[in-house]
């Protein structure tokens, strides 16, 4: 493992997105105790108890009042906030990674959630039935989204409001450890 920065480091503030079961929150998590600096999860913010959605202006100052920090990384594709996230970004990881790895990923995910009743953000949990049997499945938004994802991401990172972030583009887990390394200049 690479040691992590001293408290005299450069800023980072890294915004890790992609598909839903990427493993968005688990890298930024890494991240965050890599770099020890705050590890701001978007779904916390965002979601209210039996998964209610906060009203959008709402939603956006909870974000802006979470990234005043020096540094920090946070996790997260909600295009609601988007534009005050990668405003303030110094790095974007975008995990692009095939849907048959995702769908693997989200199914483990989905079976250890509800087997042992995992408690989500405000009391939510996942259920059989909604990750399964439903519209709502993360299944189904796993490929619409990565869908999305690829015909957005490349034409708003060539907006030049976004031209100082650095991109990595991750294609398979295995690229995080260059990451590190690149992040640890």
């Amino acid at each position: 493992m690479i040691s992590s920065q001293s408290s005299q480091s450069p800023e980072l503030r890294i915004v890790v997105v992609g598909s839903t079961g990427s493993g968005k929150t688990t890298l930024a998590a890494q991240l965050a105790q890599e770099f020890a600096i705050p590890h701001i999860e978007l779904d916390a913010l965002y979601w209210g108890t039996n998964w209610t959605e906060p009203p959008r202006e709402e939603f956006r100052q909870r974000v802006q009042a979470a990234l005043t920090d020096f540094s920090w990384v946070t996790d997260g594709n909600y295009r609601k906030a988007q534009d005050i996230i990668w405003a303030k970004a110094t790095d974007l990881v975008w995990l692009d990674y095939s849907l048959l790895l995702i769908w693997r990923r989200l199914f483990k995910r989905a079976v250890r959630r509800i087997y042992h009743q995992e408690e989500l953000w405000q009391g939510n949990r996942e259920s059989w039935r909604g990750q399964f049997f439903s519209r709502d499945s993360l299944f189904i938004y796993a490929y619409t989204s990565r869908k999305r994802l690829h015909q957005t991401y490349p034409v708003l990172l060539s907006q030049p409001e976004y031209a100082h972030l650095r991109l990595h583009r991750l294609h398979t887990p295995g690229e995080n450890k260059f990451l590190l390394q690149t992040l640890n200049g």
